[in-house]
């Protein structure tokens, strides 16, 4: 099984977010230099009040950092929540992504998208070491395409991962490349760092904002 992107985990609920390590262990410096300085300052020749009032608005700033990041954190962690919580009802859909897909000998349901001045469109498929597998020329269209899972010679590829990607020509200068789009049913929600993410099959882990379209399975239709 194959991952996308590494897979996080999620924290457990009710644990109070941690603020950055980082800017912690600068105020906690910050104090303890501060602190110092005033036990050891000359008392005949006393801080400039000046320099005490800037280095107080520093520590002021320092500390309400913290606290900003202890909220922002609190916030994001709030907000992913309540994302997955609302899109549980995705789990068992098929979600219209681009990402590699996972081919088991089923055929696999593309969204193609040429480039709109295209007059030949081309799938590339690659495995999960970067070799190029199969290259077919397609109907120059946006109509979902049934993709065989099968190699040049015609041989059906083994399960695994593949990458699918689709070069629009003009004659014969290439326009560009884009991904394909494919629908994959939602095994799981995941929530991360980056967002909440759906798995589906292959453990290809992808962010719900890259998901374009959501249909019932076919066999529910």
């Amino acid at each position: 099984m194959h991952v996308t992107s590494p897979t996080t985990a999620t924290p457990a609920a009710g644990s109070a977010p941690a603020a950055p390590p980082g800017i912690n262990s600068d105020y906690q410096t910050f104090l303890t230099m501060m602190t110092v300085q005033l036990q050891h300052q000359d008392p005949m020749d006393p801080m400039n009040s000046d320099q005490f009032a800037m280095q107080l608005a520093t520590f002021s700033g320092v500390e309400q950092q913290v606290e900003t990041n202890d909220l922002l954190t609190q916030l994001l962690s709030t907000t992913s929540s309540q994302a997955m919580s609302q899109m549980t009802n995705w789990v068992g859909e098929e979600a219209r992504i681009a990402a590699p897909v996972y081919f088991a000998g089923a055929p696999v349901t593309l969204s193609p998208n040429p480039a709109a001045d295209a007059t030949k469109a081309v799938l590339v498929v690659t495995d999960e070491t970067g070799v190029e597998v199969d290259r077919r020329e397609m109907p120059v269209s946006s109509a979902n395409y049934e993709w065989d899972g099968k190699d040049a010679a015609g041989n059906t590829l083994p399960t695994g991962v593949y990458s699918l990607s689709l070069e629009s020509y003009d004659g014969d200068q290439l326009l560009g490349s884009t991904g394909v789009e494919y629908y994959a049913p939602v095994q799981e929600i995941r929530s991360s760092p980056a967002g909440v993410t759906i798995l589906v099959p292959g453990e290809i882990e992808v962010n719900s904002a890259l998901v374009t379209a959501l249909r019932a399975p076919p066999a529910a239709l």
